[in-house]
């Protein structure tokens, strides 16, 4: 007895020993391929299931293998219902859930178009449903559980001339990386038993092209009786030209669409109520371009109906009807938080208690309704990675369903907090990551990592390279500036015609806030950023001293290069002050641009840009490069010849933070 007694007591010791060693293991750039992603939850017509897609990486392949989940609400019990798929997206359920929709290649090869795929319920393989010759885009079920409605581009009307070498072809406002005419998208009809396919719409408009990083295409919504269907029509396929976009309604049987109101532009993402009597979409504040979401109601025969959103004040990126026909699902960035409401019809709004956890946001609020108005949304915590989360109504409690990422939440990370301060009468708001195993009384090294957009915003969530830094021993600064999508439409306009001098006070403000509490080296700082990141990151380098290093990721340097080259291009002007080849414009371009005063920087400098971008052309990373080693400072330029803004696959995603670390590293330890 005694001997198992002794036995039992050292396999509990050895227990507590084995979890302390996982518990104390550094996060570092390696655990990167032990995340595994949660995507897009669809909570079943039942109620009782919700459908995921989990991705991890395959570095072998240098691509994310993606499956189809189904998590069984009451249990938590998951069952794989894709095999052999390494890339699946979109899982939709048929309104009577006998069958599920997905998106998914054709074949493995890498060239192979997307198509959707059926599933049934009952068992069985997935079969595929249509073959578009241009892959397809998005889609969404018909009320009658048989027809799907598709996007799909156009194929060239010259196709037979391209093929004899014929390639010329019209530019107007499209990115530097152009290579062809840009195709238009249209609508089709796919009858699911037949598999019969029908052209719904055509001509030179086109459906929204999305370019990432930015929110999806504004989804196909059907009416309940199946006979008339809401879309957003784009005036050209030409990327510059998508502001240009409004809500048509269609008639399935015909083809014939009508707008839904007078605009010619800002209108997106329209979905008619459950019941078919109301539409409800967004229309930009006051009709800028640069300010916030704003959702609108309207009767289901047309017109604009009224904005519900007003008192809320905040940029929306979710916006779900519920099952009452009269209350909305509402989500986006507040303060330091993403946050989700509810909204009735007279824009009453109510917070949504889901404690600490932080909605998955990227240009969109990951989360579903069902019929039953149950929620499920993905999401994340300053310690814990993405998981799926449950509530059976809004008022209902939080509950996680997954653990697919609790390996990570027990390795050593940093304490993260908010800090607050005030700068030009604006109130601000950032994010600090503490050093993993912070001493208190000791000074430590700061990394200034600033969001880009701007329309983005730094919240309390868990942030991978942020925790890297912590735990290579640096405070992480993620400051929020004007421009910022978390504060409303005041802030977020505050950015218009002061690109980077007001977020540039605004974010030294808040480092001088930080470096108040003496916990900072204060001759150990660096600045870092990506995209609108990295525009900020030079402009502080340029324009204030004190850094040690810089990494400039696709920093926007010139406006002018901005405006003519980019995928938006045109659609910045107003944001600066109008086109700068337009009376005295090109002075608030130049004044705006980091790049004047960019023989400034003294710091030593690394230079980040994917060759093929086209929102941040990488015309303006060179130019920060001759710029700074003509004047001698201490400068290298890395490029990825990526056709992207944002790698996706594995490999650039772990080898890009790794060139950042080692040069912060190099220069601030």
């Amino acid at each position: 007895m005694k001997i198992k007694q002794t036995t039992l007591l050292f396999i509990a010791l050895i227990n507590v020993f084995f979890f302390q060693i996982i518990a104390q293991k550094k996060f570092e750039l390696a655990d990167y391929a032990k995340f595994v992603n949660i995507s897009d939850p669809q909570i079943s017509p039942d109620g009782k299931s919700i459908v995921i897609v989990v991705s991890r990486p395959d570095y072998v392949n240098n691509r994310y293998n993606a499956e189809l989940v189904l998590v069984n609400v009451a249990s938590g019990k998951k069952r794989i219902l894709t095999q052999d798929r390494f890339a699946v997206s979109s899982p939709r359920w048929s309104p009577n859930g006998e069958q599920l929709a997905f998106i998914s290649k054709a074949s493995q090869a890498k060239d192979a178009n997307n198509q959707i795929f059926l599933l049934s319920m009952l068992g069985g393989e997935a079969k595929q449903i249509t073959k578009a010759p241009k892959g397809v885009q998005h889609f969404a079920w018909s009320p009658n559980s048989t027809d799907i409605a598709y996007a799909s581009l156009n194929e060239p009307k010259n196709k037979a001339e391209i093929e004899k070498g014929f390639t010329a072809f019209e530019i107007t406002n499209n990115d530097i990386f152009v290579g062809s005419q840009p195709q238009p998208s249209h609508i089709w009809l796919v009858n699911t038993i037949t598999a019969e396919n029908k052209r719904l719409t055509d001509g030179d408009w086109s459906l929204p092209l999305v370019i990432p990083p930015s929110a999806p295409s504004s989804p196909f919504s059907w009416a309940s009786n199946g006979k008339t269907l809401l879309f957003v029509k784009v005036a050209t396929a030409y990327s510059g030209d998508g502001q240009n976009r409004t809500v048509q309604i269609l008639n399935v049987a015909d083809g014939t669409f009508k707008p839904l109101t007078t605009r010619t532009k800002l209108e997106a993402y329209p979905n008619f109520s459950p019941d078919g009597s109301a539409i409800s979409y967004w229309f930009k504040k006051e009709g800028i371009n640069e300010s916030i979401n704003e959702l609108w109601v309207s009767n289901a025969n047309g017109g604009e109906g009224k904005a519900i959103s007003k008192k809320l004040n905040r940029d929306l990126f979710l916006s779900a009807w519920m099952p009452d026909n009269k209350t909305f699902l509402v989500g986006g960035h507040n303060d330091n938080k993403t946050s989700m409401w509810t909204m009735n019809l007279d824009g009453k709004t109510m917070p949504i208690n889901i404690g600490n956890v932080s909605p998955s946001w990227s240009f969109w609020l990951d989360a579903t309704v069902s019929k039953t108005g149950a929620i499920a949304f993905t999401g994340s915590e300053v310690n814990k990675p993405v998981e799926l989360y449950f509530m059976a109504s809004t008022n209902s409690k939080l509950v996680q369903l997954t653990e697919y990422n609790s390996e990570i939440s027990k390795m050593t990370l940093g304490k993260t907090e908010t800090i607050r301060w005030e700068n030009d009468n604006l109130k601000h708001c950032g994010i600090v990551t503490y050093p993993a195993n912070y001493e208190k009384g000791k000074k430590y090294p700061l990394v200034l990592v600033i969001h880009g957009g701007p329309n983005a915003a730094s919240v309390e969530m868990f942030s991978r390279f942020p925790q890297i830094l912590a735990n290579e021993g640096y405070f992480v600064f993620e400051p929020n500036y004007r421009g910022s999508d978390n504060l409303g439409a005041e802030y977020k306009l505050a950015i218009v015609q002061d690109a980077g001098a007001g977020p540039g006070r605004d974010v030294m403000a808040g480092l001088e806030k930080l470096k108040a509490t003496g916990m900072i080296a204060n001759d150990k700082i660096g600045v870092s950023g990506w995209s609108y990141g990295g525009f900020m990151t030079v402009w502080l380098a340029g324009h204030y001293g004190g850094w040690k290093a810089a990494v400039a990721g696709a920093a926007v340097t010139d406006w002018v290069d901005q405006y003519n080259l980019g995928d938006t291009n045109v659609g910045r002007g107003a944001a600066i002050g109008g086109s700068p080849w337009i009376g005295d414009n090109m002075k608030k371009y130049i004044d705006q641009s980091p790049v004047t005063e960019a023989k400034n920087i003294k710091a030593p400098t690394l230079i980040l840009a994917n060759t093929g971008d086209p929102r941040v052309p990488v015309t303006q990373s060179y130019k920060l490069y001759h710029t700074l080693i003509d004047n001698g400072t201490v400068t290298k330029f890395i490029g990825w010849p990526i056709p992207a803004h944002n790698a996706t696959d594995p490999v650039t995603q772990i080898e890009t933070p790794k060139q950042w670390l080692t040069w912060l590293n190099t220069y601030l330890k």
